[in-house]
């Protein structure tokens, strides 16, 4: 069976809360040490990587149209080493800068936008801040010789099968999770990931961030995941640092030939749902 195989390296990143230069500048080298370690296709940063986790009301301070002076910076680097990128980040929408979304991003090597995503699935104070997503569509991305098509999550989008599987059945190939899970849902965030990958046949990759707030503790466990449920790299260390793999989309195809999971009917639950505010 012909090979298509692509490298990703999923970060662990602990960003410092509120400080978006320093912030980004980490990520650029973090970006420049794992480009000249191994050649690569596609490296994942966590959710919102450039201003932290608990920063309550200073969100619409930070928040961010897309494209803009992030992206455009991220999406350059990505250009100069011809590769993905891909990273949280809070951002606004274009014409009312109050409704701020919880988002990923890729960016290509082309140095474009690629697709952005919003984290459909609140959890607490979140749901005071930013305005949940309404649509789950599939990116092409140009990855790979086939131009692999990709879905993207944020954090508890993972613990919802749903999300995952209307991915996959849009015609996603790999699964990439943005996170930022917490202290004691470890287990929980394992299980998932294994699960996501397994019941639907696809890759994942996972950066989940480290380091404290004043509410939480994140452990990391940035992963990547085959179709069989098996995890092919970890940063099992609660430090930053990334894993690193290289996957063969022709071990996806197989599993989905063997489970022919594609060829089930697609429920009225999959369908998109969006709605205009």
């Amino acid at each position: 069976m012909p090979t298509q195989e692509i490298t990703i390296a999923t970060v662990q990143m602990a960003p410092q809360l509120g400080r978006m230069e320093e912030n980004l500048v980490k990520m650029r080298e973090f970006i420049d040490r794992i480009a000249s370690e191994q050649p690569v296709d596609l490296i994942v940063f966590p959710e919102l990587v450039t201003t932290g986790y608990e920063l309550g009301p200073r969100f619409p301070q930070l928040a961010q149209r897309i494209p803009g002076a992030t992206s455009n910076l991220i999406a350059q680097r990505a250009n100069e080493l011809g590769i993905h990128v891909a990273f949280g980040m809070a951002t606004k929408k274009e014409k009312v800068e109050s409704v701020l979304y919880n988002t990923a991003v890729i960016v290509g090597p082309d140095g474009d936008v690629l697709h952005q995503h919003h984290k459909i699935h609140l959890r607490g104070e979140e749901q005071m801040l930013f305005r949940p997503g309404y649509q789950i569509r599939e990116a092409d991305t140009g990855l790979g010789s086939d131009g692999l098509t990709v879905g993207m999550m944020v954090g508890w989008d993972l613990a919802f099968p749903e999300t995952a599987r209307s991915l996959i059945m849009r015609g996603a190939e790999l699964l990439i999770v943005l996170a930022n899970w917490e202290e004691p849902h470890m287990d929980e965030y394992r299980v998932y990931l294994r699960a996501r990958a397994y019941e639907n046949a696809v890759f994942i990759a996972s950066a989940n961030r480290v380091g404290e707030e004043p509410s939480y503790t994140f452990f990391g466990q940035s992963a990547i995941v085959d179709p069989y449920g098996q995890v092919c790299a970890v940063a099992d260390e609660p430090s930053e640092g990334y894993a690193v793999a290289t996957i063969d989309l022709a071990r996806m195809r197989q599993r989905r030939d063997e489970t022919q999971i594609l060829q089930c009917r697609q429920p009225s639950t999959y369908r998109d749902v969006s709605r205009k505010y």
